[in-house]
């Protein structure tokens, strides 16, 4: 089967389904190629800044998600050596802020998806490889499924995660190791935790834990540690109550509060990962786009999760490129790639190089071991100085779409 379409979007995550209702916002229709059965739901839960909600707000689903999750005013991080802590607010730094809120992942997914015409999701359709074709002096792309289906498309933005097929075929080298891994879940108390609406963190020389509430009766948790690629890979793969009994094993001299926590995880939520990032220099030397194929979300920009600006950044890529994808459909009657493209990349590739910096930086400083010169670098330099200069990133404005009137 052969198939021709304006836009296809490769992957049905974040970045994938926030880009396809931009599109959709402005008057685009796109195919969204996803090669599970069903929505990923990859992650337990995630946490989303002042940035992503402007651009919720932008795809007109920010008060759908808002009015369920309530933002963080402050937390607070736990020396568990010394007992230590030390409080954080999330407000006040720039007038209307509001603090972030951690919100079920499946959750954002289905938001986004209910929003798009019924047939733009395509299940079960891997993609296997990419060609161009020149076609009267534009290029088109050819994808070819593992199906066999062939489609052939005007634009084609590749939002399939880390280990993108479509940042291979740009030659984009692969994201490296962080030398650290995140063991994530939800626990679940059905008669309620009883815990405050707060952010939680506890250090313990290489190893940093943290709990967020979702609701009355779940918290979002996570623990991460440095280690290498070999000496953990195979835990990842290990049954659920494995993983738990490991990490309880690990973490044995942390606060009781959190151990019960990890206690009750719902193991169906528990995944054990390394922490990837794509090196900032890919963006300085190496082609993001070419005249119709680009990337979005994890494919272009994974970096580490110690600002929790992932998904954030994801959120941002999709307004963008809808705004540039949509002005250009709304002057022209019709999309310019090339010219589209360049503008998106050129928008967007200094925004993130920055971003998986400094949230590489961030996740050093808290977490790179227990000896004096890091403890005062942590302690004095980092949370004194450099902790709101950093979580500044998080007051960025991607800007809103063009309107589309339909006639």
């Amino acid at each position: 089967m052969e198939i021709e379409e304006d836009v296809v979007i490769v992957g049905a995550g974040i970045a994938g389904l926030a880009t396809a209702l931009a599109l959709k916002r402005v008057g685009v229709q796109a195919l969204v190629l996803e090669k599970s059965d069903t929505l990923r739901a990859t992650g337990a839960a995630l946490t989303l800044s002042q940035n992503a909600w402007l651009a919720l707000d932008a795809l007109g689903v920010g008060n759908k998600l808002s009015s369920v999750y309530p933002p963080f005013q402050k937390g607070f991080v736990t020396s568990v050596t010394t007992g230590a802590v030390r409080e954080i607010t999330f407000t006040g730094i720039e007038k209307g802020v509001t603090g972030p809120r951690t919100l079920h992942r499946c959750t954002l997914l289905e938001t986004l998806a209910q929003e798009l015409l019924v047939d733009t999701i395509r299940f079960s359709s891997k993609l296997c490889s990419i060609k161009t074709l020149k076609n009267g002096g534009s290029s088109v792309a050819v994808l070819s499924l593992e199906d066999g289906s062939i489609i052939k498309a005007k634009v084609v933005i590749g939002c399939d995660g880390v280990h993108s097929v479509v940042a291979q075929w740009l030659g984009l080298t692969t994201p490296i190791h962080s030398g650290r891994f995140a063991v994530r879940g939800i626990a679940v108390y059905p008669q309620g935790h009883g815990l405050k609406h707060e952010v939680q963190q506890f250090l313990r020389g290489g190893t940093r834990a943290g709990l967020a509430t979702l609701n009355d009766k779940e918290l979002y948790w996570f623990v991460t540690y440095g280690s290498t690629p070999n000496r953990d890979e195979g835990t990842r793969n290990e049954s659920p109550e494995l993983m738990q009994k490991k990490l309880l094993e690990s973490i044995s001299n942390f606060p009781e509060v959190y151990l019960d926590v990890v206690r009750h995880c719902d193991l169906q939520t528990l995944t054990w990962s390394p922490l990837m990032l794509r090196v900032p220099w890919d963006f300085m030397f190496k082609h993001l786009s070419t005249e119709n194929i680009t990337l979005a979300g994890d494919a272009m920009h994974p970096m580490t999760p110690d600002l929790g600006q992932g998904g954030c950044a994801a959120l941002e890529d999709a307004i963008v490129l809808g705004r540039h994808i949509g002005n250009s459909f709304i002057q022209n009657g019709r999309i310019l790639p090339g010219e589209v493209l360049e503008r998106y990349v050129k928008e967007r590739r200094w925004r993130v190089a920055g971003l998986i910096t400094v949230s590489y930086l961030s996740g050093w400083f808290q977490q790179e071991g227990s000896t004096w010169y890091m403890k005062f670098l942590r302690d004095k330099v980092f949370y004194r100085f450099l902790y709101f200069f950093m979580a500044n990133v998080v007051y960025y404005n991607c800007g809103k779409l063009p309107c589309f009137v339909v006639h």
